[in-house]
């Protein structure tokens, strides 16, 4: 699920598409904007004036200081470069660029976060501060660390969370542990080497899975 993320991710933003206009007086300063995906959803902190602060991987600033290139809508090419060499931005786009055509919720995750948010002003500050390039990660520092730490002042994020959940209930299973004891043991008389430090091997990893089960 995480490599379709990572190749189709935030945005489809090499097609020219018309983009529907969105109302700006539901926004707020500080607001902290959510567009949902299919299997993801992209995060924002609204600045005031059609101006959305978003983090977002994108290689060319690592490889050039040409303000006006960079400024572009990020296409697919620099998305994914740079979220494999673990490039990225913390840019300002209109709402409109930064939706590209979806829905977008406000402030949805205050309804989930036991946290307080911060005063807009000071959402907004820490999301301007904040801005230009970053070393991202799709797992441990994304769009979703971004805003929450400037809307809560802890940068977490509920879809990695999720997704180690996911990884963890299905690597780290009793299931798994028996598999890969059976699978060890065929192996190694498969290729003709039952030794006891194989077998030592193969228990060990087994054993290490199952108890962290």
């Amino acid at each position: 699920m995480f490599l379709y993320q990572l190749l189709s991710f935030f945005f489809v933003v090499s097609k020219k598409e018309e983009k529907p206009k969105y109302d700006l007086s539901l926004y707020k300063r500080g607001d902290l904007l959510e567009v949902p995906r299919t299997l993801f959803t992209h995060f924002g902190i609204y600045l005031g004036d059609d101006r959305v602060a978003h983090l977002i991987p994108d290689i060319l600033p690592a490889i050039t200081k040409n303000k006006s290139a960079i400024a572009k809508m990020v296409t697919n090419n620099r998305l994914i470069l740079g979220a494999i060499t673990k490039e990225a931005s913390v840019r300002v786009d209109s709402v409109a660029d930064f939706a590209y055509g979806s829905e977008i919720l406000i402030n949805h995750v205050d309804k989930v976060c036991a946290q307080p948010p911060l005063d807009g002003d000071e959402v907004a500050r820490r999301a301007e501060k904040l801005l230009g390039s970053v070393t991202y990660s799709l797992l441990w520092y994304n769009c979703e660390h971004y805003v929450m730490y400037c809307r809560y002042g802890m940068a977490i994020s509920y879809q990695t969370y999720q997704f180690c959940t996911t990884i963890r209930k299905i690597v780290f299973s009793r299931l798994s542990a028996l598999l890969t004891a059976l699978c060890g043991v065929c192996t190694a008389l498969y290729v003709g080497c039952v030794t006891p430090l194989t077998f030592v091997l193969v228990l060990l990893v087994s054993f290490t899975i199952w108890m962290a089960a």
